[in-house]
């Protein structure tokens, strides 16, 4: 068949790839000059399974309160009337139940486990590089309350069959020497040694070129203002181009696939929560860490990804705003020094911000939707890099017809 996937991110390109490989005659548009320019270019570079819980908790709406009155928070919102993150926010808060968040976590969690093996299967088969680095995450706790309750939710990890430890500080110095300074200052650790980092945006690049090696045909610069439909089906969409006509569309924008959806009359719940970055160059007199991880009391993540140090945190829910302040970046620097004192050159650091497309539940949406020859891959908000490659393969099989190998539901939009 001829597929036209909208979106040249992590979930457009591995979705591409998935696609090609079945012998589809594949194109992918973006308004990017090239693969992985937004969500996907600066993320924290974390593979992990075993961090895959719901934003919809039941702690999330006292922290989001919290966040109106103190803007150091980490999870925080921007007072600002907006009809869709009132919309999205009642959903969300309804999400917050225990049996929800239970339910919600061990559902992306499955799936995450599922992604890392697909991922692996795509590391065989071509030989992409992307500094990615094997041997677990770990995640820092400061208080014997912040790590009980962290020991509490182990249950749903191994419900999901995804292993992890708990450490002491020590465990933690002899499993990573670079934290030795902080710590002494955390009550103890969780490590999940199948969990893993890596570079997405490298990652990305580097998987499309495979794919147009396949014969897959990229349109970038280009950007979709406009559906052809006839009937129930769609003919083309169309761009400042031209048009693009296919048998199949895939809509994986991220947090711009609402808007393209609404044309259709789909209300996707979607919406975009900012996160931050700052990358600093490694030099030979430095000690990076080797291992990724989250330091839980600042929701600030590392990773080492070749010779940059990625520092990250904040989720902000401030609409499509997408600057990121000077103070964030002043206190990504801060932490930054005081994870790793001697981790990078801390002068030079590269800031980023990207719109992570966030669903109430927290799984992404990837099934047929709307029109019958449209399908959703999109949604995957803060763990794109640890799903895409298993909902791009959960995609592929339901276009051709066939049960997933990973059973996953229907997107839900209501």
């Amino acid at each position: 068949m001829q597929i036209c996937v909208l979106g040249a991110g992590l979930a457009g390109v591995t979705a591409a790839h998935a696609l090609a490989r079945e012998g589809h005659a594949v194109t992918v548009i973006d308004r990017a000059a090239s693969p992985a320019q937004e969500t996907s270019f600066a993320n924290a570079g974390l593979i992990s399974p075993g961090h895959a819980f719901s934003w919809a908790s039941p702690g999330a709406p006292v922290a989001l309160l919290k966040s109106l009155f103190d803007r150091q928070q980490a999870l925080r919102i921007k007072p600002r009337f907006d009809p869709a993150l009132m919309r999205w926010g009642w959903r969300f808060v309804r999400n917050c139940q225990t049996d929800a968040w239970e339910r919600n976590s061990l559902l992306l969690m499955r799936l995450s486990a599922y992604a890392q093996q697909q991922l692996d299967s795509i590391i065989d088969e071509t030989g992409v590089d992307f500094s990615h680095t094997r041997g677990g995450l770990i995640y820092l706790y400061d208080t014997d309350v912040a790590l009980a309750q962290a020991i509490s939710t182990l249950n749903v990890l191994r419900e999901a069959q995804i292993e992890a430890h708990v450490l002491s500080p020590d465990d933690v110095v002899r499993l990573e020497p670079a934290l030795a300074t902080r710590a002494r200052s955390i009550a103890g650790a969780v490590h999940c040694p199948s969990d893993a980092s890596g570079d997405a945006h490298r990652f990305t690049v580097e998987l499309a070129t495979r794919c147009q090696q396949r014969g897959v045909r990229f349109c970038f610069n280009e950007t979709v203002q406009a559906w052809r439909v006839q009937g129930d089906q769609i003919d083309a969409v169309v761009t400042e181009h031209g048009e693009h006509r296919a048998d199949v569309f895939v809509l994986a924008l991220g947090s711009f696939s609402p808007m393209l959806a609404r044309l259709l009359g789909l209300r996707l719940p979607i919406y975009p929560v900012r996160g931050n970055s700052v990358s600093f160059p490694i030099d030979v007199e430095h000690t990076p860490p080797t291992l990724a991880g989250v330091d839980d009391g600042t929701l600030t993540a590392w990773s080492r990804l070749g010779s940059v140090l990625r520092m990250t945190t904040t989720a902000e829910f401030s609409g499509y705003a997408n600057r990121l302040p000077d103070k964030d970046v002043t206190m990504l620097v801060a932490r930054a020094e005081a994870l790793f004192p001697n981790g990078a050159d801390f002068s030079q650091p590269t800031p980023w911000s990207g719109l992570r497309p966030m669903t109430p539940e927290g799984p992404p949406l990837v099934g047929q939707a709307g029109p019958r020859n449209l399908w959703l891959n999109t949604g995957h908000g803060a763990m794109g890099w640890t799903t895409a490659a298993g909902t791009a393969q959960i995609l592929a099989d339901l276009i051709a017809g066939r049960q997933p190998a990973h059973p996953y539901p229907s997107p839900r939009l209501r």
